[in-house]
């Protein structure tokens, strides 16, 4: 009986320990393998799944050789379809843009409207609608003549009128009056003609240095009295070139008003000129004002009305014109203020160091009988006949004790 049982547990126990024995293994295997790999002669287990991939053992590591449908177990396998080479797609045409300007590309645009001499602008919301301007190539021709031709152009007018006169004075000397200070005078020019002439001129002479420096100033004046100086004396130039501006425009107005009737062309005029008017031998006939004076006259008139025109538009920019404008308004008024000042230089000379008994007829009003008869003979005839008509008694009337 003991000896049965004992049988009976020793069996148990063995088949216990053959149940146990294939799982302990597989343990070992999985462990071994999580960190240094199977270990060597030890048995491969299989996965009850099957699985695909390279180093899969069994039919699991076959690769099919085509991507076909197989047919299904039993049945024929079907012909193998004929490769077909795949139809070239036709190329997809973009369509047109919806632009006017076709297939040309911006850049090209924008390169063709610069060889035109067009402006290329890009977009702003500020009201000043200038500044979306990127490039103006009209600025750039202004700049050159702002830069270039004007310096010299006004170089040329002022220096070399400076020069012609100072050799003038060096041969001829100053012209004096031919018959001597006779000791009488006449009035030549009120009070109101001379106030208005100084106003002009001080204003005029102002007007040409401040300008003069913004053209020449910073090559000929700040080397010598130092940045900060030129800078102050520019500061302030450029007020009283604005400001002195309206002076000069009154005093024009009042010229017009009290000198017009007297510039008038006349026949006397032609014939002073025919004479050889300034270099004429002997002195010509002429009026209140000779040929060259009212030329001068008439000059200043037109071309200080030019240069005060096109120097408010560039004092009120974009008022009545556009960038493009305010480039010749300024290529006008330089032009025509250095043309003016070379033109007034020669006035300012004749009538001061140039002429004996010309600078009085500004200063006193009174010009000298001698001087008047020799320069303006009609105009000394004029004046004569009326002192004796203011004179002289009315028609009719008889002397005391003539009865």
């Amino acid at each position: 009986m003991s000896r049965s049982l004992a049988l009976r547990a020793g069996g148990a126990l063995l088949a216990l320990a053959l149940v146990a024995a294939p799982a302990a293994a597989q343990q070992q295997n999985t462990q071994g393998q999580g960190t240094e790999g199977p270990a060597g002669g030890a048995p491969e287990v299989q996965s009850v799944v099957p699985e695909v991939g390279d180093g899969r053992g069994g039919m699991n590591n076959q690769v099919p050789e085509t991507t076909e449908k197989q047919a299904p177990t039993g049945g024929e396998r079907p012909a193998p379809m004929r490769e077909v080479a795949p139809t070239p797609a036709a190329p997809i045409t973009a369509p047109p843009p919806n632009t006017a300007r076709g297939d040309t590309s911006a850049d090209e645009m924008e390169l063709q409207r610069t060889l035109r001499g067009g402006v290329i602008e890009g977009r702003t919301t500020l009201p000043d609608t200038a500044a979306a301007i990127l490039i103006q190539p009209e600025g750039r021709d202004w700049r050159e003549f702002r830069n270039q031709w004007l310096f010299w152009i006004g170089a040329a007018a002022v220096v070399g009128t400076v020069a012609l006169l100072a050799l003038t004075f060096l041969v001829s000397g100053r012209k004096r009056i031919e018959a001597g200070r006779s000791g009488r005078s006449i009035l030549r020019f009120g009070v109101l003609e001379r106030v208005n002439h100084w106003m002009v001129a001080v204003s005029f002479v102002l007007l040409g240095l401040s300008g003069l420096n913004i053209t020449y100033g910073a090559l000929a004046l700040r080397p010598i009295i130092g940045p900060e100086a030129f800078t102050a004396l520019t500061f302030w130039g450029q007020a009283v070139h604005q400001y002195l501006s309206f002076p000069f425009v009154l005093g024009l107005f009042v010229m017009v008003a009290v000198w017009l009737r007297d510039n008038l062309p006349t026949k006397v005029d032609i014939a002073w000129i025919k004479a050889g008017g300034p270099v004429a031998k002997g002195h010509p006939p002429a009026g209140r004002f000779n040929a060259a004076q009212k030329a001068l006259y008439w000059f200043t008139m037109g071309g200080g009305g030019l240069v005060a025109l096109s120097g408010y538009v560039l004092m009120f920019p974009f008022t009545v014109t556009d960038v493009g404008g305010q480039q010749w308004a300024h290529i006008v008024h330089g032009l025509m203020a250095m043309v003016m000042i070379a033109a007034i230089l020669g006035h300012a000379y004749i009538g001061s160091i140039g002429m004996e008994g010309a600078l009085e007829a500004m200063s006193t009003g009174r010009v000298d009988y001698n001087w008047a008869k020799e320069h303006h003979s009609l105009w000394l005839e004029q004046e004569t006949a009326k002192a004796r008509e203011a004179v002289a008694p009315p028609s009719g009337a008889r002397a005391v004790g003539a009865d």
